[in-house]
Parts: C-alpha cells; structure tokens; sequence
C-alpha cells in the first residue's frame, strides 16, 4: 500500500497540482487540469482511509467527526507544503492535497499587471481578489502580501483557512493566524484584530455577513484589507457584497462600499498554448464613476466602464483574455469556452488590436 508521503513525492515530481484519493478508484494526480492515475490497483475504503487520517492530529481528526470534512495545511520533510481536504462521501473517506509551492511568485512571474504593485501599497481601503475555485487566488494574495513584506515597514495580520504560503519577517512583522487553529471563524479573528495593532489585514475568505461587515469597517477604520470572493467578475463582486446585507440596509452598505472600495482583481486560469496554464485578470478601478455606479446600484453599468478605461488602468475579463490570444499564448476556443459573453470576446476578437 502507497504512504501518503509518496503519493505526494509523486505530485511533486511530475509537475502536478493535485491529489485526489476515493474508494474505488486508483490515486489521482491531477496535471494541467487532466487526471492521470498512479498505478492499476483502486483503493479501498479501508485503505483511503487509512491515509486521509494519516494527515490529521487528534484536533482535526475531531473536527471530521463533528463536521464530515477538515481542511488544513502541513509540510513534510523533504517535499513541498500542501492544503488538505479531507471528507466523507457515500460514508467513506475521500482526500484531496493541493501543492503549495515552497516560493511565493513575483508579480511578474503571475503576469499580474503592474498597477497592482500600486493598489497594495496603499495606506487603508478594500482590496479583493476574486474568482472561480482553483484560479490562483491564494497565490495572488500571497504575492500581494509579499510585495508590501518586501516594500514596506507594516504591521500585517493574515487570517487563513487554512495557511498555504509561510511568510517570513522582512521590512513588515506578519502574523498568520489559522481558522479554526488559532481563532474560531474569521468574524471572531477579524473581531479582534481591531486589539492587535494591524496595518495591512489580510482575509484569505470573506465568506459571510459579519465577515465583511468587519472587513468593511476596517477599512473605513484606516487599514488596508486584502480579502478574495467567490465571484466571477467585478459588478458580480460588489452585487454579492451589497445583496448579504438585508434590504434596509443595502443603501448605506453601498454607501459604504463605494467609500473604501479600492479595486476588484478578478482572474481565471486559462490553459496556456504549448503547455502550461496562464492567468487573465479583470482589473476594476474605484474611479468616481466607479464609486458612482455603486452607490448608486448601476452595477450593470461597470463592463462597459472597465473597456473604456484603459487609460487609467481598468479592463474586463474578455478584454484579457483577447489580449492573451492575439499574443499566441491562448487558443481561441479555449478563451471562447471560458469568457461568460463568448459572443462579446468573439466581437473583441475579431475587431482586431
């Protein structure tokens, strides 16, 4: 029967992003988006879990029983550091390692565009990264969070389910604290984190009412927060903000928002020609017209505000993404199947440079 630290060494040494183990089937490896098995042999139910529990302390093994699932992050000796999610389906155990890489990518290494570097250099305001599962968001935020490490003397608090990148002190002192480990849910983190001095928050998920209700308190408050969404592009991001607060008090949260909102990084990863995978990004400025539209609920109105708005340093996510295929690095089709307006990006496309 495999370890769990070999199957791991075997990500790491094929350039795989992922490992999946369910009953039935044989171990996964999952390589540029496709599925490749390690060996012939399924596993059984016995033996998945046998190494999903592997992976876990007492205090985690706890929390699969209280909630049929755990995520959590650990190294092992001699291999990369990788995220867990460990679950029951059809009352068995599954598994689920992703790999963290052991260097945080430079801005340039991600393709993020240079007016980020702008944005997480600014004092106080509201930063988020949003997009699909799976389309880099934790690496964007950690390449962020290096960046001001690296550039500025801060004091910044970091609340992540679970830890992926470990960030040593460089100019900024970093905390990083783990839901669940080292507080109970990022409303209570967040809640305290008012007593302890921050500069720069970082929120690896704000995934609630009291979670960004605090975030945006925050911000107000003279600190820059840094938080992802689950959201496809920047007007879904501010709908999804405004829409968690109940409906008498969306006018003053837009209000609100339209104040601190800084920016809206949102980004997809897109398989990259010759191999590989690439990043395109939808980048939505606050501008006052930007901050106009959201106070104002025109959210409707942000796409086409974004195309015209090169100068100053916006664009939409088909914009990108016709950017990245006029330069040979994405396939056509490949865009067309990602894009949410393939009959728009296909406009963009054929209107040329």
């Amino acid at each position: 029967m495999w370890t769990i630290e070999e199957l791991l060494e075997k990500v790491s040494s094929s350039g795989g992003s992922d490992l999946i183990l369910t009953p039935g089937a044989p171990p996964q490896i999952k390589i540029l988006g496709q599925l490749h098995a390690v060996g012939d042999t399924p596993l059984t139910a016995r033996e998945t879990e046998t190494l999903s529990l592997s992976t876990l302390n007492d205090y985690q093994k706890n929390q699969l029983v209280q909630n049929r699932s755990v995520d959590l992050s650990r190294g092992f000796a001699g291999l990369n550091r990788f995220r867990f999610n460990v679950f029951r389906q059809r009352g068995a155990l599954a598994l689920v390692a992703r790999l963290i890489p052991s260097r945080i990518p430079s801005f340039s290494e991600l393709g993020l565009p240079p007016i980020v570097q702008e944005f997480a250099m600014q004092p106080h305001g509201l930063v988020l990264v949003t997009g699909p599962a799976g389309s880099g968001k934790s690496t964007t935020l950690a390449a962020m969070i290096e960046h001001i490490n690296s550039h500025r003397s801060a004091h910044i608090i970091c609340l992540e389910d679970p830890i992926e990148y470990l960030h040593a002190h460089k100019q900024s002192l970093i905390e990083q604290r783990e839901i669940y480990e080292d507080a109970p849910s990022f409303a209570h983190a967040l809640q305290a984190v008012f007593r302890q001095s921050p500069d720069v928050i970082m929120v690896g998920e704000m995934r609630d009412l009291p979670t960004i209700s605090t975030a945006i308190t925050a911000a107000e408050t003279g600190h820059l927060v840094i938080g992802t969404l689950h959201t496809l592009d920047a007007a879904q991001s501010v709908d999804r903000v405004i829409d968690l607060f109940p409906a008498d008090q969306q006018h003053q949260i837009r209000l609100q928002f339209s104040q601190v909102v800084l920016a809206v990084l949102s980004q997809i990863l897109l398989n990259r020609v010759g191999g590989g995978r690439i990043a395109a990004f939808e980048i939505m400025l606050a501008t006052p017209m930007i901050r106009k539209f959201i106070r104002e609920g025109n959210t409707g109105e942000i796409p086409a505000n974004l195309e015209m708005g090169a100068s100053e340093g916006k664009q939409s996510l088909d914009q990108a993404m016709a950017e990245l295929v006029r330069r040979g690095l994405v396939a056509r089709e490949e865009a067309l199947l990602a894009s949410s307006h393939p009959a728009h990006l296909a406009d963009l496309l054929d209107a040329g440079p």
